[in-house]
């Protein structure tokens, strides 16, 4: 019985979640815009009934933020975004965007800082060092800098259509806030582009709890997402 509650919840929950229209536009890369479309909506490795990326996205509603005032009042008050993002930039740390060829030794130092994130050992992927990245037009890549002009964090944003998506984001733990500060001027600069509905931060559902609520404190919430592929 108590099985049966909990997935009645569950369904409750998911039918409770406000709905956002995602749109590909595959004239921005054909290629990439068809094979990401494809990865977001194909069968969930575990929930097969679902699509990948459609129930719980973690999703920045930029539509309803005029500003990035509007922004920082939405994430104001003691411990949240906009907290530890002051205090990163109190003490030095900057963002800015990066050709990530010109860091490949400082991002894979950051990539291998820790054995586990979240909970669960790095991916192999991040293990092994790049010699070279490739480049992507509709991608934009951010560095946050520390006061010395060493490279701790990065990120990585592509731009599908009327959202945009971070398919990389990840930093040295110090505690800083630096993760917050990128988060919060990359959102700035979306904002005072208006080109964006909508950012996309993966998912809430499979997510750690500290990773839900890093999530939560920089305003994103969990979406039910449709996405549509158009020309």
């Amino acid at each position: 019985m108590k099985s049966i509650s909990h997935h009645c919840k569950l369904i409750t929950d998911i039918l409770r979640l406000p709905v956002a229209e995602l749109h590909f536009h595959q004239a921005i890369d054909p290629a990439d815009i068809q094979a990401t479309y494809r990865y977001y909506t194909k069968r969930h490795p575990r929930y097969k009934l679902i699509r990948n990326k459609t129930i719980g996205a973690a999703l920045l509603d930029l539509g309803q933020l005029p500003s990035e005032a509007h922004y920082l009042d939405l994430i104001k008050g003691k411990n949240n975004g906009a907290y530890h993002a002051k205090r990163a930039r109190g003490r030095g740390y900057r963002l800015r965007r990066i050709d990530r060829n010109a860091h490949v030794e400082a991002i894979h130092a950051i990539n291998v800082s820790l054995d586990q994130r979240q909970g669960r050992p790095m991916d192999a992927q991040y293990r092994e060092k790049k010699a070279r990245f490739d480049t992507r037009d509709h991608f934009r890549y951010y560095g946050v800098f520390n006061a010395e002009g060493q490279l701790v964090a990065y990120a990585n944003l592509g731009h599908y259509g009327n959202f945009a998506s971070f398919s990389q984001l990840i930093g040295i733990r110090n505690n800083d806030g630096i993760m917050h500060l990128m988060v919060v001027d990359i959102v700035a600069e979306l904002l005072a582009e208006q080109r964006v509905r909508y950012l996309m931060y993966d998912t809430f559902f499979g997510a750690q709890p500290g990773m839900q609520t890093f999530k939560k404190i920089l305003g994103f919430r969990p979406y039910r997402a449709k996405y549509a592929l158009q020309s």
